[in-house]
């Protein structure tokens, strides 16, 4: 089995040499994943009653680094995670390495000596008075991060990317075979069509570790239990191998689900090659089929040992798929608080990406925050299972969000869904859509538990809302 490649239930350290940032970058990630922040430093003047600069003058470099080593080592040693900022000599300590190894994801904060010297230069940093000396320890220590680095990255989304175990790059699905962990055997999971446009691209950067490529009806027929148990059967890696999910949101929905049940759980990749997939479905470990009239209602958590986003495959993404897409990334917009859906699609990919894979992190079986990125969803999965799955999960989110601005009396966001989407009243059932809300995983006691969003970026979930108002909204998403 491979190394753990993200953050989950770990310590996220932040290392890297004076000036990367760590101070500046390390509280705004913690915030992001509901954790404390903790520097290292910090926690050494409070032990010792004394600066570093005191520490370094008085005692001399050693002894700092013998009471670095000892607070590191308690900090690392807590039960709960937090984002640890170290100070950048403290991984010279093997001792520190070992335990950076054994309980942090690591992520180095990259920097150019010469952009370092002018961030730092005048501080009072002990080891920042000379030029020459700086730049020679930057060299000296570029081994050690080397070292203990798991992830290197330049800002939040990176840092926050790199802790879910994102890897978005233009051009990763060529290098596929070294983002998959481990060296064992793969399976490939692919949607029908797009295994035509991008499997064998998979199967070259895989090389001789592809063994197989099971294929899977495109959209929301793949979460079938039929697929399920025709991909158990045909399935022959042990646990040292690796399943590879390639298409879209649905495919990484059944694909991880087999990767979660098979064996009791094998480790697997997500590689999703749609706009809904990368902004949201193949992010953060939930998998699911769908029965008659109940959607995603059979599923498991079960953590992607790594998601590879590549902006590329969303060149041949037909227009329709796009829109679904872009209603995940105005859910995203509104929930962060930011117009995302403005940015260009690689940085929309990147920023919807980073936000899901820190709410992810921080709430990883959905029993609280988590619960937000389901906002509008409660009304749209009703209309997708009133539509026997063949209302185009974008337009089904779109109007669920419509109804969910509705009761939050949010008007400025509801503009906002209308101006991008332009979502129109669809022909279902009303009483079908009716049975299909009430069935939703968020109702308890026969109450829809909504999410509301009062102004963007202030979210609440588990609201519970009277069920004649409820309806009310839901009718409105209905014609006819």
């Amino acid at each position: 089995m491979a190394a753990q490649l993200n953050a989950l239930g770990r310590h996220l350290a932040l290392t890297g040499f004076m000036g990367a940032g760590k101070s500046t970058l390390g509280p705004a990630v913690a915030e992001r994943l509901g954790r404390s922040f903790v520097s290292l430093d910090d926690a050494i003047e409070a032990s010792a009653g004394a600066t570093i600069a005191d520490l370094f003058d008085t005692r001399g470099e050693a002894a700092f680094r013998k009471i670095e080593e000892e607070v590191a080592a308690a900090l690392l040693g807590r039960a709960e995670p937090v984002v640890l900022e170290l100070g950048g000599g403290a991984v010279g300590s093997q001792a520190t390495r070992d335990a950076l190894s054994r309980s942090a994801f690591t992520v180095l904060l990259d920097i150019d000596p010469d952009e370092a010297w002018r961030r730092v230069q005048g501080s009072a940093r002990p080891l920042a008075r000379d030029p020459e000396r700086f730049r020679a320890l930057h060299a000296e220590r570029e081994e050690w991060y080397d070292a203990v680095a798991d992830a290197r990255a330049h800002d939040v989304e990176g840092i926050l990317l790199a802790a879910a175990g994102i890897h978005a790059q233009l051009g990763s699905l060529e290098l596929l075979g070294a983002l998959v962990p481990g060296d064992g055997p793969v399976e490939i999971v692919a949607d029908a069509n797009v295994a035509g446009i991008h499997g064998v691209t998979a199967q070259l950067a895989l090389g001789d570790r592809d063994v197989a490529v099971h294929e899977v009806p495109p959209g929301e027929a793949a979460k079938s239990t039929a697929t399920l148990e025709r991909l158990w059967r045909a399935v022959r890696i042990g646990r040292d191998g690796t399943l590879v999910a390639l298409g879209g949101g649905c495919t990484t929905d059944v694909a991880g689900l087999v990767a979660a049940t098979y064996m009791r759980g094998v480790p697997w990749v997500a590689v999703p090659t749609t706009l809904v997939g990368q902004v949201d479905a193949a992010i953060g470990g939930k998998t699911a089929v769908d029965l008659p009239g109940a959607k995603n209602i059979i599923g498991a958590f079960h953590w992607p040992a790594r998601v590879v986003l590549d902006p590329g495959t969303l060149e041949t993404l037909p227009d329709e798929e796009r829109l679904n897409g872009m209603a995940e990334v105005v859910k995203t917009g509104l929930l962060a608080g930011e117009p995302i859906w403005r940015l260009p699609e690689h940085e929309q990919v990147r920023r919807c990406a980073a936000f899901k894979g820190a709410v992810c992190l921080q709430d990883p079986y959905d029993r609280g925050p988590r619960n937000q990125l389901n906002l509008g969803h409660t009304f749209g999965h009703a209309l997708e299972a009133a539509a026997g799955y063949e209302l185009p999960h974008g337009k089904a989110i779109a109007l669920g969000m419509l109804a969910a601005l509705r009761i939050s009396g949010n008007d400025e966001a509801a503009a906002v869904v209308r101006e991008v989407l332009a979502p129109e009243p669809v022909h279902v059932d009303r009483d079908v859509a009716w049975a299909a809300l009430a069935r939703d995983k968020k109702t308890v006691g026969g109450v829809p538990r909504l999410v509301l969003l009062e102004k963007a970026g202030k979210p609440r979930w588990g609201v519970e809302v009277p069920v004649d108002e409820v309806r009310a909204a839901l009718d409105s998403l209905i014609r006819g």
